[in-house]
């Protein structure tokens, strides 16, 4: 017995110290404390994911180092319900044009407030700029931020044994160092990396088509975990744990093992058909088409109905194009508004995107 509890002692405080605390970033926003959101509904979470490109010690392989600068490669905000029965993911382009407020470098300089890209907020002033970038843009509330990197992200895929995809067509890409067949296959932790991060033999090219690579990987990775019962067994939970906290920085609300245990537990039931992933509705930026700018009211009703945590809804891009073409059809043949006269209640925003529970060979 002292054994077993000496050895559970020693993985515990071993997965507890694996986890970097940001307390630079909770010292900054406790300063702008006033201009932050208000809380709306207190027991809906919302967390910020940001994947970190820097190519820093074991992530040189991946690209020039730039003197080890970071740059938020891949932005999600995550929104669990209160009733933690469903979670919107949302990507925020890299590339879209926003209002970076002035915030505090590495050096403790102060930067100008400016209108410029997205991922701008992170290599000035880090999690917090970024933070207070995402509340300015939305109007919500972050609870939480994790910060993944390169390594941390490829040794999650490995520790559930691979992640399952379908590629509709071969992939040789050398920048990405990824050389795959059509089909139905399982991806180990480096694969997968080149993968979600491959932008020049894959799709168009665009981000934009690499976000939503990376959204469906991710409900993939998602569904492996619920479907193989990983979260709720302790030792395949273990190694997946060890991965993600050893290249895991997060704020110091969930800077021990128990605060994230508690946060996957308390995420463990939700149906995979109600992990949903979608990108913040977007547009070629209009005096630069290589940049990308919020689409309105669009981005709005997603914002407000996050905050409020009323749900949204998903679906494949080529369903919501013809369910809009079908609406457009019925106001020209009724000549007047959607909407007019009606009494029924609002309906549920509804967006392209994916959830964890969808085949992506029947894509």
């Amino acid at each position: 017995m002292l054994v077993s509890a000496g050895a559970g002692w020693w993985l515990y405080k071993k997965l507890d110290g694996n986890i970097t605390t940001d307390t630079g970033a909770a010292a900054e926003l406790k300063v702008y404390e006033k201009e932050r959101p208000t809380p709306v509904v207190m027991d809906a979470q919302n967390i910020l994911l940001i994947g970190s490109d820097s190519r820093a010690g074991d992530n040189g392989k991946y690209g020039r180092d730039d003197g080890g600068s970071q740059r938020s490669d891949t932005t999600i905000l995550l929104h669990l319900a209160a009733d933690r029965k469903s979670a919107t993911a949302v990507s925020l382009p890299r590339d879209l044009m926003v209002e970076v407020p002035s915030c505090h470098t590495g050096d403790n300089k102060e930067t100008r407030e400016q209108f410029t890209q997205f991922n701008s907020a992170f290599e000035l002033g880090g999690t917090a700029c970024t933070i207070r970038t995402v509340e300015r843009m939305t109007g919500i509330r972050i609870d939480h931020h994790m910060v993944v990197d390169f390594n941390g992200f490829k040794d999650m895929v490995d520790a559930v044994d691979g992640v399952e995809v379908c590629l509709k067509e071969p992939i040789d890409d050398k920048d990405a160092h990824l050389e795959l067949p059509a089909g139905r296959q399982t991806l180990n932790g480096e694969e997968a990396l080149g993968y979600v991060r491959a932008r020049k033999t894959l799709g168009d090219g665009s981000d934009t088509e690499r976000m939503e690579r990376q959204q469906k990987f991710l409900g993939a990775l998602v569904n492996k975990m619920q479907s193989n019962g990983v979260l709720l067994n302790p030792t395949r939970l273990y190694p997946v744990l060890d991965a993600a906290t050893k290249s895991l920085t997060t704020d110091p609300g969930l800077d021990s093992l128990r605060d994230l245990y508690d946060l996957v537990r308390s995420m463990r039931d939700v149906p995979t058909d109600q992990v949903q992933f979608l990108t913040v509705p977007r547009q070629p930026y209009r005096q630069n088409p290589n940049r990308d700018e919020l689409v309105e009211p669009d981005a709005g009703k997603l914002f407000k109905q996050l905050r409020e945590d009323k749900p949204v809804a998903v679906v494949p891009a080529d369903e919501l194009k013809d369910a809009e073409k079908e609406k457009k059809k019925d106001q020209e043949q009724d000549g007047k508004p959607d909407d007019a006269g009606s009494e029924s209640p609002t309906p549920t925003p509804t967006y392209s995107g994916s959830s964890a529970a969808d085949d992506l060979c029947k894509q």
